[in-house]
């Protein structure tokens, strides 16, 4: 067993080693040091991170009957917050994010019809990032209160 792991060892500081192949200098993997960059979220899609989450709240308040506050004013952010690309803020854009914030703050007044306009509100989601982004969708639909 020492053996082998002797072997191991001595293979894997060997294969480390500087190289040179055709005049191409190739270092070990391990030896290498690369930039490690963390993925910056843009405003827009922390944005919408933070409204999924609250979302999700609120779906969980309307379900078990609780109070469901306030409207958050955060989510008038929507009309002024950085996107990842500048160009999806076009008119489609602002059309839908106006539709969701009007389904938001019925949701926060209209406490008789709240599965209604959260759903509405959701629908809204939807029908925006079929046209843009639409990657979550998937996520999105599982808002949708059923019950």
């Amino acid at each position: 067993m020492k053996k082998i792991l002797a072997f191991v060892l001595v293979f894997s500081f060997l294969s480390c080693q500087k190289k040179e192949q055709k005049g191409i200098e190739k270092k070990c993997p391990l030896k290498q040091e690369k930039k490690l960059e963390m993925y910056q979220m843009s405003e827009m899609a922390a944005l919408m991170e933070q409204m999924y989450v609250d979302n999700q709240r609120v779906k969980e308040n309307i379900k078990n009957g609780d109070t469901i506050g306030k409207f958050p004013e955060h989510y008038l952010k929507i009309y002024t917050a950085k996107f990842t690309d500048e160009t999806d803020n076009d008119l489609f854009f602002k059309v839908k994010a106006k539709e969701y914030i009007e389904a938001q703050q019925l949701l926060y007044k209209d406490s008789k019809n709240q599965k209604e306009h959260f759903n509405a509100g959701v629908d809204a989601c939807i029908k925006c990032h079929e046209n843009k982004c639409g990657g979550p969708i998937q996520r999105i639909k599982k808002l949708y209160i059923k019950e």
